[in-house]
């Protein structure tokens, strides 16, 4: 077998180098509940972080055209007189560890609010920079915030104890028994003087905590339902999301690990982080998870295009051309995403608007899958089906043999595109219904622990959507309902009308039938023509 040949990334070279039930239906009920409210918030907070910006980008400019003058060489090509910097190094392994350890096990002892300004008198801001973070701890102690229960305030105190004995399994279970506290409603002393938001909170740190303690305990599956959960809650804080990247990096999924730190950085960021140090940390793990997974990756490859205004057609060709050079063992089929809305963690300055765009070129060994993935990919909304057709549902037999000869082949690429991909420009919700649409082939095959963490994963996506872009009052009802139809699910529940996942879908396999009777009619019209033409011909021969 011929050997990968090391991953091609142009790119700017980086700086010097079983839980408890009634919680969690608690946690779905927020979720639920503060669907719209987040959209409001999340918008407020946009606009008061763009205040900020001039200040805050002089610096990070400058400090930039410091990097950018050591870089090394980098080879130019025609793509709008933009450069396209060398391959990076590999990132060491004790690297990740140690921003880890300084990031994602970080001990803290307060709990972060997240509806801080909507909620002044029973909330404090949720993600601070970390020279705010002695401020933090005082306010927590102050009268600002609500009184949490005693009960539950003694337990967490005695998990955290634990915590930092080093004895996790204690934790887990003092944790655990925290949750149960707030699921019998008793989260806070006069829950009349609180608002629903902070009980959320509370729960949100309780989840976050139990991520540590698994991970630590090398139960990377336990720590990625937590994860999911803590996002649910409180999609703003930062932590949470770098934290599902850990658990991500655990299980070797390391395309959705790159994904989680690129939300987290960015998260950071929107939510008045001013720590270059951080903000340098999550972007050095981010790049380390996407280059993991493709040198992992033996089936496709990749390549990325810095442009300034959307790609024509002559230059797509041409960018395939420069591919196909690079990388000749990838060329069965080739495809550049037009929209160019991928975004490296070198250039991700979110506060300098916009940040570089570039375009993703994928190679596949596999002609099928290629065109496959470059359909999918061109969808207002996605799709993941093993039907040919949205009238013959297949057996459990022929559904097992379409995930081991496409499905399995195809989601891996999918999560790859997403990982430098922050936002979409067909469908805000895209990212969810994908991963919803992944679910039920799950339930179709029976793998009912998987598809329960997928609907979390998925959940998590769709919660955390207004945060990272604006959100039309269309998307908005989408959002809400593909949550509560999760939640559902979540639960047991059936439903005649189906899901609406389901729905788009059955809508998506009804408009390719419809094309592929068309071009069906089409070719077969075609062929009628050319065979009388011949036969015209043919007989016009024979008569002279």
């Amino acid at each position: 077998m011929q050997l990968k040949p090391e991953p091609h990334f142009e790119l700017v070279p980086f700086w010097n180098t079983s839980t408890l039930h009634c919680a969690y239906q608690l946690s779905k009920i927020r979720a639920a509940e503060n669907t719209m409210e987040r959209i409001k918030i999340a918008e407020k907070k946009k606009g008061k972080n763009n205040d900020n910006i001039g200040r805050a980008s002089h610096k990070r400019k400058s400090e930039n055209s410091e990097q950018l003058a050591v870089k090394k060489e980098e080879t130019t090509v025609e793509t709008g007189n933009q450069l396209i910097p060398t391959p990076l190094s590999h990132i060491p392994l004790q690297s990740l560890m140690d921003i880890e350890m300084e990031l994602v096990y970080t001990d803290e002892e307060d709990i972060s609010f997240e509806f801080a300004e909507p909620m002044v008198s029973t909330s404090t801001q949720s993600v601070r920079g970390d020279s705010e973070k002695a401020d933090a701890l005082s306010a927590a102690k102050g009268s600002v915030l609500p009184h949490i229960d005693k009960q539950l305030q003694m337990t967490l105190q005695e998990a955290s104890a634990c915590y930092r004995q080093n004895n996790h399994s204690a934790a887990v279970e003092q944790f655990s028994t925290a949750l149960q506290i707030c699921g019998k409603g008793a989260a806070i002393d006069n829950p009349l003087k609180s608002s629903p938001e902070d009980i959320s909170s509370i729960v949100s740190f309780i989840e976050t905590k139990l991520v540590t303690c698994y991970l630590k305990l090398k139960k990377p599956d336990d720590a990625l339902n937590h994860s999911h959960r803590s996002i649910i809650l409180n999609p703003a804080y930062f932590r949470n999301h770098l934290r599902q990247a850990a658990a991500f990096r655990f299980l070797e999924r390391y395309s959705e690990a790159a994904r989680s730190a690129m939300i987290a950085d960015y998260m950071y960021c929107l939510t008045g982080g001013t720590e270059q140090h951080t903000s340098k940390l999550i972007k050095l793990y981010w790049q380390a998870m996407i280059e993991e997974a493709i040198t992992r990756e033996v089936s496709f490859s990749v390549m990325y295009t810095p442009f300034v205004t959307e790609l024509k057609a002559d230059k797509i060709n041409k960018i395939k051309d420069m591919f196909a050079k690079m990388h000749p063992d990838y060329v069965e089929h080739i495809y550049t995403e037009p929209h160019g809305l991928h975004i490296l963690p070198q250039t991700a300055e979110w506060l300098s608007l916009p940040p570089q765009k570039y375009s993703l070129t994928l190679g596949f060994r596999n002609k099928r899958i290629g065109k496959i993935l470059e359909r999918l990919s061109s969808r207002k909304l996605p799709i993941f089906s093993d039907r040919k057709t949205p009238f013959s549902p297949l057996t459990k037999e022929q559904t097992k043999t379409y995930w081991d000869n496409t499905g399995k082949k195809i989601l891996p690429v999918i999560d790859f595109i997403r990982s430098t991909k922050l936002t979409d420009n067909h469908c805000a919700c895209s990212r969810g219904i994908e991963k919803l649409h992944y679910a039920s082939f799950l339930g179709r095959l029976q793998r009912v622990e998987e598809q329960s963490q997928v609907i979390n994963q998925a959940m998590a996506e769709l919660a955390t959507i207004p945060y990272l872009q604006d959100v039309s009052q269309q998307d908005a009802k989408l959002l809400q309902s593909l949550m509560a139809d999760a939640m559902d699910t979540l639960e047991g529940r059936s439903s005649d009308k189906g899901r609406v996942w389901n729905k788009i879908q059955k809508i998506g396999l009804i408009e390719d039938y419809l094309y592929q009777v068309e071009d069906n009619y089409l070719k077969n019209k075609r062929l009628r023509a050319a065979k009388k033409e011949k036969m015209k011909s043919i007989q016009s021969t024979q008569q002279h």
